[in-house]
């Protein structure tokens, strides 16, 4: 927050106040190292922020991760992006690399959420490998389990206004046309992902690709199914109790 150039008498005091309250807070916060798996709509992103405030971690996006490291052209960003480049998949010692680089930043310090990281059982061994080395492990898995039903149900009823993004759902939250922007009355478009056809193949992925992953962790004990398709205030509240 603070540059160099700016000396602590010209900070607002709620600032520093606020911040020195948050330190002290998470100073007595247990560290936590978690993953995240679930599939598209099943409310990890809503989750996220609020695991991350709550026990002061680091948010972890692979993708976010390796598109910073290209473009801060780090050494293991410059080897991304020849992979890239090349059209090739970034290699998992890469990736995880780039984990544990990240992980060195002071926001890190109390620990991370991991999220669409690790994808394979291969990947999840290499993660575990670095963290070994470095004497911490995972400590929770949190699976947003949810029936494809439900989350068909949620995702192909989203409508979107292109020009304002004033989003909708069918069920959930209508439009009071059908079909029309409460506003403006333009017509709502569907996302092209949004369709019953790309999520169903989505979702024939995901499961292929990451079962293994929770069985892998599982077998270590540290898998907590949450009930993702409750409201998410709940998901919240059982959250709170598997990590506590």
């Amino acid at each position: 927050m603070a540059t160099n150039s700016m000396n602590l008498e010209d900070i607002p005091s709620e600032s520093l106040m606020s911040e020195l309250l948050r330190r002290m807070k998470c100073a007595s916060k247990p560290d936590k190292r978690l993953i995240l798996i679930g599939p598209p709509g099943s409310g990890k992103g809503t989750q996220s922020p609020i695991i991350k405030d709550e026990y002061c971690l680091c948010h972890l996006a692979t993708g976010d991760m390796l598109r910073a490291a290209v473009a801060a052209k780090t050494p293991l960003g410059i080897k991304a992006k020849e992979a890239m480049d090349k059209g090739e998949l970034v290699s998992d010692d890469l990736v995880v690399g780039i984990i544990d680089e990240a992980m060195k930043k002071p926001s890190c310090k109390k620990g991370f959420i991991l999220d669409g990281f690790p994808r394979t059982v291969g990947q999840a061994q290499k993660l575990d490998d670095m963290l070994g080395k470095q004497g911490v492990k995972i400590d929770k898995v949190l699976d947003f389990a949810i029936d494809d039903a439900v989350l068909e149900e949620r995702i192909t009823g989203r409508w979107i206004h292109p020009a304002s993004g004033r989003t909708y759902h069918t069920k959930f939250a209508p439009p009071k046309v059908p079909g029309l922007d409460d506003v403006t009355g333009e017509p709502l478009v569907q996302r092209k992902d949004d369709t019953a056809a790309v999520l169903k193949s989505r979702l024939d992925a995901f499961h292929k690709q990451t079962q293994p992953v929770i069985d892998y962790y599982s077998e270590k004990g540290i898998v907590a199914k949450l009930h993702a398709e409750k409201p998410q205030k709940e998901v919240t509240d059982e959250v709170k109790k598997v990590l506590s």
